[in-house]
C-alpha cells in the first residue's frame, strides 16, 4: 500500500479508516491478520502499526513477497507462535509456495533454534563450571556474577 493512500484513508473518521485500512491489508493478504482485526477499535494504533509493516514491507524491495513469507514462516515457527505460523503459511501457499519451500523455511529455523539452544546452553555450563576465582565479579560487591 503506498504512503499517499494511507494518509488519505487517515484523514476519514477513526472507524471508517479503521475498516479501510483492513479492507486494504486484505487485499494484500487474502485474509486480514488477527491481530490487526483485533485493533480495529483502536483506530491510531491500529494505523502506526498498519504504516510501520508497510515501510518494512517497502524496504524489502530487494526480496520477494513469496520469500519474505517463506522467512515469516521460519521466524514464526521458531517463536513457536502457531497463529502465525498459520497465517503466514496459507500467505505463501497462495503466493505460490510449494510444501517442500515451506518445509526448507521450517528446517531452516529449527536448525538455527537448536544451534542458539546448544550455543546458550554449553556458553552457561562454562560460565557456570569455571572456578570462583575465574568468575566475573561484581564491581559494587565483588561477589561472582
Amino acid at each position: 500500500m503506498d504512503l499517499q493512500k494511507i494518509e488519505k484513508i487517515l484523514k476519514k473518521e477513526p472507524d471508517d479508516a479503521a475498516e479501510e485500512l483492513l479492507k486494504e491489508v486484505e487485499k494484500a493478504y487474502g485474509e486480514i491478520p488477527y491481530i490487526l482485526n483485533f485493533m480495529k477499535d483502536s483506530p491510531s494504533l491500529l494505523a502506526a502499526k498498519i504504516i510501520y509493516e508497510n515501510e518494512i514491507n517497502r524496504e524489502f524491495k530487494r526480496l520477494d513477497q513469496k520469500t519474505i513469507e517463506l522467512i515469516s514462516i521460519g521466524v514464526s515457527a521458531a517463536l513457536r507462535c502457531k497463529h502465525c505460523l498459520k497465517l503466514h503459511i496459507r500467505v505463501a501457499q497462495r503466493l505460490g509456495a510449494t510444501k517442500e519451500e515451506i518445509f526448507d523455511a521450517i528446517l531452516i529455523a529449527g536448525s538455527l533454534s537448536n544451534a542458539a539452544v546448544l550455543a546458550e546452553g554449553t556458553r552457561a555450563i562454562d560460565s557456570e563450571m569455571q572456578k570462583p576465582s575465574d568468575k566475573d565479579t561484581c564491581d559494587v560487591c565483588g561477589i561472582p556474577e
